[in-house]
């Protein structure tokens, strides 16, 4: 049997401080992408240990809230869903369910979940099969086939996930060496943001503002992000979490499953991991708003700077954003807006990952517009940024509304072998803590089996 590589902790990946000094600084260094210390770089924190975020300019927000967003492009692959691969394969291994040279992986995706998978499985030496719609941008794809992954294509877009989930099942269930790296399901993907996001939000904001958060807003694709949020509301009782999604798809709002083209969000679906408890509004975003203010974002610094940001910072953002990551800014400015938050208040959002998967989604914007010029951006910036309004936001707390979205989320895994039974446990806050608590278990189990692997 092959030896693995064995990563960081939930503790770790959390405070990379607490690593080995000799084996962060070598991850640190390292320059070759697929060299496995990078599996210990892991870690919303940079060298200096400090939370990579980006505190955006007012002159772009136009709201006196302070907008704190988590940037996702430094992690090993070029987002943040590296960490929620990484937590699935390694409890896997830990627990004996998946095997070095016995398993082939799988990783049902839209692109940055499959992205990870393919990284994380080029690092610890297993075979991948990344199973996600034909239409996404030829950027993940390439990618993908770069870290060595085969790609099992589906019918569709981003609101087609659902076909790469039955896809997966039927796989899995046709060849026994299958194991799926499930993100919509497995409780991994929700330890990992719930712990090492959720704590890394409560860091960034220390010194800004009121050193509070007062809303957290996150575009669920896996819902996975918004599980930071439960562990916000655990510090922040008053904080309020949204949750954002396209306004051609609004499957949590009334139950729409339209097409739309903000990669990576809006899956037509509740998430089996989405802890619906905690999810106070569900608001709509246009997905043309999106990409256009990805396109003001790259391409409009002059006119940024117009606008009175600064050029150092319009600069700056031009990579730091792609179209959810847009769509996130877009929803905390709405929130800022309906909450009628002021300068001492905090956002976060999280940008998933940078502009370097887009570009092609930029060709396309040029190709259904007759033209772009300078005064058609100012446009753009205008609507997108300046003048969004607050339509479209769901108040989700009632018992009413919590009702409909579990019996959105049964009507979506009871086909997948779900009992009733463990969907109904999900309407308790206990079911959800359990969960988290056995993040010092896996811990615990990590750090053994890490042991075993160096000796």
């Amino acid at each position: 049997m092959p030896k693995v590589p064995f990563g960081p902790t939930y503790h770790e990946m959390l405070h990379p401080e607490t690593i080995d000094p000799l084996i962060r600084k070598q991850a640190c260094a390292s320059q070759d992408e697929l060299d496995p210390i990078h599996l210990f770089n892991i870690t919303w924190k940079n060298e200096q240990g400090k939370v990579r975020h980006l505190v955006l300019p007012k002159a772009l927000t136009g709201v006196d809230a302070n907008i704190v967003v988590l940037l996702g492009k430094d992690f090993p692959s070029g987002s943040h869903k590296v960490g929620p691969a990484y937590a699935t394969l390694i409890e896997g291994c830990v627990d004996g369910d998946i095997i070095p040279g016995e398993h082939t992986i799988l990783g049902p995706s839209t692109g940055n979940f499959g992205i990870g998978v393919a990284y994380i499985c080029n690092l610890m030496k297993y075979d991948a099969i990344v199973i996600m719609p034909d239409n996404m941008s030829k950027e993940r794809y390439a990618r993908i086939q770069g870290y060595g992954a085969k790609l099992d294509l589906t019918p569709g877009t981003e609101s087609d996930v659902i076909l790469t989930l039955e896809r997966t099942h039927a796989l899995v269930k046709k060849h026994p060496t299958y194991r799926a790296l499930a993100q919509f399901e497995l409780f991994p993907n929700y330890r990992f943001h719930r712990h090492v996001t959720g704590h890394s939000a409560i860091e960034a904001v220390q010194g800004i503002g009121n050193s509070k958060i007062a809303c957290f807003v996150s575009a669920p694709g896996s819902a996975g992000t918004l599980a930071a949020g439960d562990q916000i509301k655990h510090v922040f009782p008053d904080a309020v979490i949204t949750a954002l999604e396209p306004y051609e798809c609004s499957t949590l709002t009334d139950g729409g499953r339209g097409q739309h083209r903000i990669e990576g969000i809006g899956d037509k679906m509740c998430t089996l991991i989405h802890n619906v408890l905690n999810t106070d509004f569900v608001t709509l975003i246009k997905d043309e708003d999106a990409v256009r203010g990805l396109k003001v974002i790259h391409d409009g610094a002059d006119i940024l700077v117009e606008h009175g940001v600064a050029r150092e910072d319009a600069l700056h953002m031009r990579e730091h954003f792609g179209v959810s990551g847009v769509c996130n800014i877009i929803g905390a400015i709405k929130m800022a807006k309906y909450l009628g938050l002021g300068p001492d208040d905090n956002i976060v959002t999280v940008a998933t990952d940078g502009f370097d998967r887009y570009d092609s989604v930029l060709q396309d914007l040029e190709k259904r517009t007759l033209e772009i010029e300078d005064f058609v951006l100012r446009r753009w910036f205008r609507d997108t940024f300046r003048k969004i309004g607050i339509e479209e936001i769901n108040d989700v707390r009632s018992l009413e509304s919590k009702q409909r979205l579990f019996w959105q989320k049964e009507s979506d895994w009871v086909k997948f072998g779900y009992e009733k039974a463990y969907l109904d446990a999900m309407k308790e806050p206990a079911f959800w803590e359990q969960e988290y608590d056995k993040i010092k278990a896996y811990d615990e189990k990590i750090k053994a089996k890490r042991g075993e692997e160096m000796t």
